[in-house]
């Protein structure tokens, strides 16, 4: 089955309106960052307020994901998840009201925070219902899957390239508070109606193979995953600060989120072709051929002087970077029990977020001291670990668990 066929019958079976929907829903997620960031830095003057605002943010978003996945799992994703969307929405609201009323950078950092721990996390719980939406496909199953895997990688590289560019673009045309409360908006329209969306349903069927597949997940296998997605989102915060250190240092800030956005506008390519990798290229070999990739097409940064010779060097970048990210999440869907299918999906989005806020935290120390060069060095140092740790990983993990069968999942939807 071709890649285009995988991606029409995929279409075919949940239906356009459930595609559109689950991309939509999760671009809030892509625009609240920047836009904490940019509305408190323009309220009070002080980029630092912003930066601890954003900050605040994502780490509560890091911590909050997989808590939320784990009670999905649980309870099933449509009180989690509509419950999140509707909170989330109220929390950046409320951000905003904070900064028109002139209260204190502690109340700011509180109202990010709390919408960074309800925000859903659409993109990971979509994987989740990928399987059970094709469980009628018998043998195409397994292509399906990995199908649909390739597309939400994508997906996820598009709204992190289209989510900051409405941001900014709101800022233009309205206003920061106008950004943050568009993402509102989106939350409380598109999160709540992929949470009501009939495929939550389909997903939380799962929960009755709990007891056949036992309930434990986090083994070595898995946490070398988490690591593997930490060691990713230290490639994209260190990139992005040493991005930003190369502009500012060529009188042009500004420029550095177009920059750094061109990592994802390959990865989505990238990424969409991924499905037409054969199955017997197994997820753990992907991992390291694109970990190698990595490291070699990270290496120019180190040569780039100006953004003019940055610009080439993060596109072609974006190319190794989906495949491994997609290939990580594919193998931990495969190897956690079904049941837990949500918490590991949230624990993996979770990790890229703290790698994201170490790589930026590191490589920003060293940019103070070096500049642009130091901070990409972080970058290539964190390709490389993730070389050692698919290494380790091929030599000792043993073969990808099965999955379950079309006819157990029957079985569980009609338990």
């Amino acid at each position: 089955m071709s890649p285009i066929s995988s991606y029409r019958r995929l279409l075919s079976l949940a239906g356009p309106g459930y595609v559109i929907v689950a991309f939509l829903g999760r671009l809030p997620l892509a625009m609240s960052q920047l836009g904490a960031l940019l509305l408190v830095s323009d309220a009070t003057g002080r980029y630092a307020a912003g930066g601890l605002a954003a900050g605040a943010l994502a780490v509560a978003n890091a911590v909050g994901a997989p808590l939320a996945g784990a009670l999905a799992d649980r309870v099933g994703q449509r009180p989690v998840v509509l419950a999140q969307s509707l909170t989330a929405g109220v929390a950046l609201t409320a951000l905003v009201a904070a900064v028109h009323a002139g209260a204190g950078t502690a109340a700011m950092v509180v109202a990010a925070a709390v919408a960074g721990f309800t925000m859903p996390q659409v993109g990971p719980l979509a994987r989740v219902r990928w399987r059970p939406i094709t469980h009628r496909t018998g043998n195409a199953q397994p292509r399906l899957v990995d199908a649909a895997f390739a597309y939400e990688g994508a997906a996820d590289e598009a709204s992190f390239v289209l989510g900051p560019a409405l941001v900014g673009l709101g800022a233009v045309a309205l206003s920061p508070s106008g950004a943050l409360l568009a993402a509102a908006a989106l939350l409380a329209v598109f999160g709540s109606w992929f949470a009501l969306h009939p495929t939550a349903r389909q997903a939380h069927a799962l929960r009755a193979s709990a007891a056949a597949h036992g309930a434990a997940f986090v083994t070595v296998a898995f946490l070398s995953l988490c690591l593997a997605q930490l060691l990713i989102g230290v490639i994209f915060g260190a990139t992005q600060t040493g991005t930003t250190a190369l502009a500012t240092d060529a009188g042009t800030p500004g420029l550095a989120g177009l920059v750094h956005s061109l990592l994802g506008v390959g990865s989505v390519l990238a990424g969409l072709a991924t499905a037409a990798l054969p199955a017997r290229f197994g997820y753990d070999k992907r991992i390291l051929v694109s970990a190698i990739g990595l490291v070699v097409l990270s290496s120019p940064l180190l040569l780039a002087g100006s953004l003019t010779a940055l610009v080439p060097v993060v596109l072609v970048l974006g190319l190794a970077v989906a495949p491994y990210m997609i290939s990580v999440f594919a193998a931990a869907e495969r190897q956690v029990p079904p049941a837990r299918v949500g918490a590991a999906m949230t624990l993996l989005a979770g990790a890229t977020g703290i790698g994201y806020a170490v790589g930026s935290g590191i490589a920003g120390r060293l940019a103070d001291l070096g500049g642009h060069r130091p901070a990409f060095a972080v970058t290539v140092t964190a390709a490389a670990l993730a070389v050692l740790l698919a290494v380790v990983r091929l030599r000792t993990a043993r073969p990808n668990a099965p999955v379950t069968t079309p006819g157990e999942l029957a079985a569980a939807s009609r338990g």
